[in-house]
């Protein structure tokens, strides 16, 4: 059997069963009673064919299971996250995580840290907790570029061999370790909200909201290393500094060849906002449905403006085309934990409260009564929001003397 997929001809009867369950449309029947022909461009080998034909017509070579040394990979690897230079704070909570993993593997702790210009950073790394950070310090690298930095990581896992992976759930670290992922032959659990170590297996857990939002799922990869996680923003806590704290630092040497990337950065719009970005706000004034219109997102603003707050909305302001992507707050946004959430217009829709609902004070403005997002609300406010906002606001300015 040369082919990994194939129709034995003396068995096949032609009845076009296999046709019919192709997930992928692969497989053709030029007429009826034709041999079926299978299309291995298309074909991705799910055996959903196999199994629907009755006649035993189709045969599958089984896949080799691939065997790996997992005990050859060592230690827990964090991805730095950097922008312009700055570590960016989603680092700080990684290398706090991390270091409860390494601890309970008996492990180092590492970070991975790519740009240029950036080697003097490496102590911001090792005061949190990394015991070795790696470097590599490129004009290449000066901003992100997906090819570049997915080929230098690969090269690096390669070479050390980590046990464990993470990197953040941010739009850097989502389209990074994908690529990573895929090269290395390695699992990948997304936007995890929790990460442990059995301690039978050393297997890392990986814990993530399913079926939106109404399950937690743990997600184990036993046999495949690394193990890889992507991990929400504001859900667990950024590593303290230890003053004086020092670690190895390696810096790293990487052909010139995986450095190339076929895109080009020609230049770099920035968001023109006045309110705080709202994965950093301590204070999200956030907007949905409610709101009616776009122009009115303006409300939200100024109340904003006054209490230093970001400004935050749902997934159905954002897809309405009302405010950009980068203020949605949910399970297919950005996950925040403020200490003060306000939600104006939001009715509270489980995917919406699986990104909010650990704010320390969540304060709900809305004109139905039995909206579900005064389940989940420590004060709620039953109204129309643009009375309500407007006066929240002139209270508020004259409070703080604004």
């Amino acid at each position: 059997m040369s082919e990994p997929i194939q129709i034995v001809i003396e068995k096949c009867v032609r009845c076009g069963a296999c046709v019919k369950v192709c997930p992928f449309g692969a497989i053709e029947q030029a007429e009826r009673k034709a041999l079926p022909v299978i299309d291995l461009t298309k074909c991705t080998l799910c055996g959903a064919c196999v199994a629907a034909c009755k006649f035993d017509a189709i045969l599958m070579k089984e896949k080799a299971a691939a065997t790996i040394d997992l005990a050859s990979f060592k230690d827990v690897w964090v991805f730095a996250e950097q922008h312009d230079g700055a570590i960016q704070s989603i680092t700080y909570e990684l290398l706090g995580e991390g270091r409860k993993l390494a601890d309970a593997l008996g492990m180092k702790l590492c970070a991975v840290l790519l740009g240029h210009g950036i080697t003097a950073k490496t102590s911001e790394l090792t005061s949190r907790g990394a015991d070795t950070v790696y470097v590599v310090d490129r004009p290449e690298l000066v901003h992100f570029q997906d090819e570049s930095y997915a080929a230098v990581l690969i090269e690096l896992v390669k070479r050390h061999k980590p046990n464990v992976f993470l990197t953040g759930a941010t739009t850097i670290g989502r389209s990074l370790v994908s690529r990573v992922a895929v090269k290395v032959n390695a699992g990948l659990t997304a936007d995890c909200t929790g990460l442990a170590i059995d301690p039978e297996t050393k297997n890392l857990l990986q814990t993530r909201p399913a079926f939106g939002g109404n399950i937690m799922a743990t997600i184990i990869t036993p046999n495949a290393r690394p193990q890889m996680s992507t991990v929400r923003h504001k859900v667990m806590k950024e590593a303290e500094v230890t003053a004086g704290r020092t670690g190895t630092v390696v810096v790293e040497t990487v052909a010139e060849a995986i450095l190339k990337a076929r895109a080009k950065r020609l230049r770099f719009e920035p968001e023109h906002e006045t309110t705080m970005n709202i994965a950093e706000a301590n204070i999200i004034v956030s907007g949905g449905r409610g709101l009616q219109k776009p122009e009115n997102f303006t409300l939200l603003r100024e109340l904003a403006e006054v209490l230093g707050a970001g400004v935050g909305s749902s997934r159905a302001a954002v897809d309405a085309n009302w405010i950009p992507y980068s203020h949605q707050v949910g399970q297919t946004g950005k996950t925040v934990c403020p200490k003060i959430y306000i939600a104006c217009g939001i009715s509270g829709q489980i995917q919406h409260l699986a990104g909010m609902s650990a704010s320390n004070i969540i304060v709900a403005i809305n004109k139905d009564p039995d909206a579900p997002i005064f389940k989940v609300a420590t004060y709620g406010i039953v109204g129309d929001l643009f009375t309500v906002v407007p006066k929240l606001t002139q209270e508020f300015r004259k409070m703080l003397g604004k």
